[in-house]
């Protein structure tokens, strides 16, 4: 029987299925198996892996003798297999790009909306009659609305003047989101209720989103983590010839059943 020991303690099999139930690391184990599994045909240019691990050992603070033996050390590694783990990250980031990378426009068009970002003004209080002598003064001009929120506004936008943002415009409850979608900026919309209160909001601007490298880098790990939550939820192991289903809803039955 395979066992590891930690010091003075011997860990069989058996016993270190039940750790890694009990810490909760079976996802994560189950995340790198999965990884390496979808990377195993991503090949990589021999420039590609010295950029790569050049890289990693810079990232990480490993450009010593004495930094590399000390991680060597603390991750019972060998140099192989640390310059390995740097190779695999540029794989994984090679595996998204083949993957997704063809998809990421057309999710950016069919979510902009939801990416866009916007600056808005908001005045909320419980009285009905103050939010429209609020709306009115703002319209005439006798306040602006800056003033008014510093004054009457009942949450923590008072202390900026009524303005938030930027903030996507999936943040805010829905039916303020739906009033600003359709906004111009400057446009003031008349006091209407939400739950218990009574609310004056007004579009700043609206930051359009855009496909740029940051953009694009967020929607292709969005598309990749989406993947791969759904192929770890999935995932069969076999423990001792009986095959189980092991996911995060049922990792606490293992942990009792291999007990």
């Amino acid at each position: 029987m395979a066992y590891v020991q930690v010091g003075d303690r011997t860990i069989d099999s058996a016993e270190m299925i039940n750790l890694l139930a009990g810490y909760r690391m079976i996802p994560q184990l189950l995340r790198e198996i999965i990884l390496d599994q979808a990377i195993a045909d991503v090949g990589l240019t021999l420039e590609e892996k010295t950029k790569g691990i050049e890289h990693f050992y810079h990232r990480n603070q490993l450009t010593t003798p004495e930094a590399k033996k000390a991680i060597l050390q603390r991750y019972n590694m060998s140099l192989e297999q640390l310059e390995a783990n740097a190779i695999r990250d540029i794989r994984i980031e090679k595996f998204k790009q083949l993957t997704w990378n063809n998809k990421v426009e057309s999710y950016f068009f069919s979510y902009k909306n939801q990416l866009d970002k916007v600056f808005y003004s908001l005045i909320r209080t419980e009285n009905p009659e103050i939010a429209q002598e609020i709306y009115f003064r703002i319209q005439a001009g006798e306040q602006t609305f800056a003033e008014c929120a510093k004054e009457y506004s009942q949450g923590v936008e008072a202390q900026t003047g009524g303005l938030l943002g930027p903030v996507s415009l999936n943040q805010p409850h829905p039916a303020i989101s739906q009033k600003l979608t359709v906004s111009q900026p400057g446009e003031l919309w008349t006091p209407f209720k939400l739950e218990n209160l009574y609310i004056i909001i007004r579009l700043e601007k609206l930051v359009s989103a855009q496909l740029d490298d940051a953009t694009r880098s967020s929607i292709l790990n969005y598309l990749f983590e989406s993947w791969l939550s759904q192929e770890i939820n999935k995932a069969k192991v076999n423990f001792h010839g009986d095959t189980q289903i092991i996911n995060k809803s049922n990792i606490p039955q293992l942990l009792m059943a291999n007990g």
